[in-house]
């Protein structure tokens, strides 16, 4: 089984997206976005976030693909904004090098 950080690092999206999301990461609060996203409170740890968030992102890209009249770009890219931001938090708290 994949590790978080290796799983985040091999999610393949339209470059679009990824430098949308790039552009939100500084300003990334995960108080803020995260709340807003996964609705939930109290807030979960890093990798149960994440977990949540890759599979909230695998929906949306599903229904991006589908062509879907329900697909939000916006809330697609708050969503990798958020994946790149608790990886981030991840691999800071874990001590390892980026690869």
């Amino acid at each position: 089984m994949l590790d978080l950080q290796t799983l985040v690092s091999t999610l393949k999206r339209p470059g679009l997206l990824v430098r949308a999301a790039r552009f939100g990461l500084d300003d990334y609060r995960r108080d803020v976005h995260l709340r807003r996203i996964l609705k939930t409170e109290p807030l979960p740890r890093t990798g149960a976030a994440l977990m949540r968030l890759m599979d909230k992102e695998a929906e949306l890209n599903d229904m991006r693909r589908a062509k879907s009249a329900e697909y939000n770009p916006t809330l697609h890219i708050s969503v990798l904004t958020a994946i790149m931001g608790e990886a981030r938090i991840l691999q800071a708290t874990s001590g390892k090098t980026p690869t």
